[in-house]
């Protein structure tokens, strides 16, 4: 939100952000100060709740003010201890923090847990728990420092100033022209995103991208060469990534684009979660997904990514196969409410949507129809398998068994009715390929989609099932049953041929 403030509304609006001295441990906490320290943000001020107690024991450093204001000054910050209770000594730091400049303000408050709650203050084992027996005793304590005190006796708040006025962005964003690309032409859906991301940054100024050190394989980099000012390099600190990401979302002042590799979300569940419940309107880009990355190996492999984001309440995934539809997924994120997830690849992938091709979330297409008597078997893959499902067919058809290939586009939502009708016209049969295990991705969307049309059917998943290794992504994608001869396999074994 300050970094918002300061370089894209140009604003004279502050931050105030409390920070509990227990959460102080995160180390989110700490990148987060680090950001700002580096981004010059005195628009904004960390306000330290020191009261030395945590939920179940005393904090790392208590009441150790020292210490806080060494490591805050250590990150950046210009810091102030006062006394939290103390009125005034709060109103001339606030004062104080307005006339700091190229970096954020630290106000460390010593305060006590309970603050004259007799019998309770700075005691243990309060820790959001009702007041019960000693509740009487505590209001009348309370009631009796009450005094009648004229409004004048103290100041009153300003007005604040309005100079950002309200912003309509969802809904309004387009490609400036349809994607610039030919049936055929090999491209990885990694760089279609960049380019779209690109693209309708060029058509507005309120798109911004934010990266964590990996834009030149992300490609988002694509709209920092263009239009600087809408990026944010966040660093390798992938929990402050989203966190700056959904501060900039807030109060709808700006579309983000939060692009790192697949792996690396998984860092940030926390946040991303936390937006979804704060009705965040924020949309991620994970690449380098599964197997098909190749010689990076298993650390950067994600397998876990669709998982995780279909779990988020609200939230709409995205698997574009081609370069048209990711720079449509782009666009159609852009205009989405709640979190979106686009999963993109590393490995060049033929194009095979025409650039008039028409998307929407929650519909999928047809790819490959099955043979005249539509009787064999349906197949349904995302991404790089849906290339090797495409590749399947050929070898296939050429054995006169011809299979129905789907291209689901979302996995949530995924198109129930266009599975269920293909399925029943296959024998109720269908078979999953995806670079992703086998929890939580496509087979289990299909499956359930199925079931909650009450299709009788048989679902037979490939997907990666054991911790990968490095190697070329052809080998690794023999290597773990997802590629063309292991879906023609699965094909003539589920047809029993």
């Amino acid at each position: 939100m300050a970094y918002v403030g300061k370089y894209i509304d140009k604003a004279s609006y502050r931050v105030y952000c409390v920070v509990g001295d227990g959460e102080s441990a995160e180390g989110s906490i700490w990148e987060a100060i680090a950001f700002s320290s580096y981004y010059k943000l005195d628009n904004l001020v960390i306000i330290f709740d020191v009261n030395r107690l945590g939920q179940s024991q005393p904090t790392q450093l208590q009441h150790d003010l020292e210490t806080y204001r060494l490591r805050t000054e250590a990150f950046g910050c210009h810091s102030i201890v006062v006394d939290g209770h103390n009125i005034e000594e709060l109103l001339k730091a606030f004062s104080c923090a307005r006339t700091v400049k190229n970096k954020p303000v630290a106000l460390i408050c010593k305060t006590y847990k309970g603050q004259d709650f007799p019998g309770i203050a700075d005691q243990e084992n309060w820790h959001g728990k009702p007041l019960g027996s000693k509740a009487k005793e505590v209001l009348d304590y309370l009631n009796a420092q009450l005094s009648k005190t004229s409004v004048g006796s103290y100041p009153l708040p300003s007005k604040p100033l309005d100079d950002c006025s309200e912003l309509k962005l969802m809904g309004t964003i387009k490609l400036p022209s349809p994607p610039q690309y030919k049936i055929g032409d090999m491209v990885a859906t990694r760089l279609a995103y960049g380019t779209a991301l690109s693209r309708i940054g060029q058509t507005c100024d309120r798109v911004i991208g934010l990266d964590g050190d990996t834009k030149n394989s992300t490609f988002s980099i694509k709209l920092r060469d263009v239009k600087p000012d809408q990026f944010v390099e966040c660093f390798i600190a992938e929990q402050n990534l989203v966190g700056v990401a959904i501060g900039c979302a807030a109060r709808g002042r700006t579309i983000p684009f939060v692009s790192t590799f697949a792996a690396f979300l998984t860092r940030s569940f926390d946040q991303i979660r936390m937006g979804a419940i704060s009705q965040t309107n924020c949309n991620f880009a994970g690449s380098h997904v599964g197997v098909s990355i190749g010689e990076d190996g298993p650390s950067q492999m994600a397998l876990e990514d669709m998982a995780m984001f279909r779990s988020v309440i609200g939230s709409t995934v995205f698997y574009p196969s081609d370069a048209v539809s990711t720079e449509r997924a782009v666009e159609l994120a852009a205009n989405t409410l709640g979190i979106c997830y686009i999963r993109t690849g590393r490995p060049n992938q033929p194009v095979i949507y025409s650039p008039e091709e028409c998307f929407c979330i929650g519909k999928g297409k047809v790819v490959r129809t099955a043979g005249p008597t539509g009787d064999h078997l349906t197949v349904v893959g995302g991404g790089i398998t849906l290339t090797e499902a495409l590749k399947a067919a050929n070898i296939l058809a050429a054995e006169n068994i011809n299979i129905r290939v789907i291209d689901p586009f979302t996995i949530k939502p995924i198109d129930a009715e266009l599975l269920a009708k293909a399925v029943k016209e296959t024998c109720n049969k269908v078979l999953t390929v995806e670079d992703h295990a086998p929890e939580g991705g496509i087979g289990d969307a299909v499956s359930a989609a199925l079931s909650q049309c009450g299709v009788n059917h048989t679902v037979h998943r490939l997907a990666i099932r054991e911790v990968p290794r490095s190697g070329k992504p052809e080998e690794l994608l023999a290597k773990y049953g997802v590629d063309a001869n292991a879906i023609v396999r699965a094909v003539k074994a589920l047809l029993g041929k």
